[in-house]
């Protein structure tokens, strides 16, 4: 009996296309992992952890929102508060807390001043509630949403949730020696592919976000593994990096 010819409508490569044949799906994931398509507000998941980072409190924060307030305090208000109700995701992250946590994960005095200097202008106005920036340049982590950038993977939405699918693409299409992480040079081949036209700001904040995570994260053989991309996007990296004493200083 004759073969029954595929569905097109079901198909993620197109002859004409051949891009599509070199950054492949994983067609299988929704049988690896329940609801892939759906976008998860507090738990950054995969097929090894479908319930996201386990023994992690959300306290009612999203994944960007976790991913953005290093709770090094332990509370889950980012370090400093707007009021005094831990439950509030309305959280202050200043120009100190950023200098602070960068210290905390690794990095060096002078690159973790800079880098927080530069974070909190660049992102602090966005965050605000009103027309007014803030003499301290603190970063409101409620509003952290309205700082997501483009030309970059796509795993955070617009709202702050966390991708699966998106996620997953990371590795199925440019993960091409080891399949569970990226090498130097399939980081940079992804950053170049998921560039969008005339995103000049997309550009410029990606490229050393992914290159930092790399030199944090680098692991045997020099491979950026699964498991540290997915941390990082949870927030999960930096607790991780503070309880081991990691120092950015000596490996950069």
């Amino acid at each position: 009996m004759a073969a029954q010819p595929a569905d097109p409508s079901m198909e993620t490569t197109a002859p004409q296309a051949s891009i599509t044949r070199e950054r492949k799906l994983n067609v299988s994931l929704q049988d690896e992992l329940p609801k892939p398509h759906l976008a998860r507000a507090q738990a950054a998941v995969d097929k090894f952890h479908p319930k996201g980072t386990e023994g992690r409190e959300t306290r009612g924060m999203s994944v960007l929102q976790r991913h953005a307030s290093f709770d090094r305090n332990k509370d889950g208000s980012a370090s400093c508060h707007v009021n005094n109700d831990s439950r509030s995701a309305a959280r202050l992250f200043s120009v100190c807390n950023g200098r602070a946590g960068l210290r905390a994960i690794g990095c060096n005095f002078f690159f973790s001043i800079m880098s927080a200097f530069l974070i909190n202008f660049g992102l602090s106005y966005t965050t605000q509630p009103g027309w007014l920036r803030s003499p301290l340049l603190s970063i409101n982590i409620r509003n952290i949403h309205r700082c997501k950038h483009g030309s970059d993977s796509e795993t955070y939405d617009t709202e702050g949730r966390f991708e699966p699918s998106k996620f997953e693409a990371i590795f199925t299409k440019y993960a091409a020696t080891n399949p569970d992480a990226l090498s130097k040079s399939e980081l940079d081949t992804m950053l170049k592919a998921n560039r969008n036209f005339t995103d000049f700001n997309g550009w410029l904040v990606s490229y050393p976000e992914w290159q930092l995570l790399y030199v944090l994260g680098e692991g045997e053989h020099g491979f950026l593994h699964r498991e540290t991309v997915r941390e990082v996007y949870d927030g999960s990296l930096f607790e991780k990096l503070e309880k081991a004493g990691s120092s950015l200083s000596k490996r950069a």
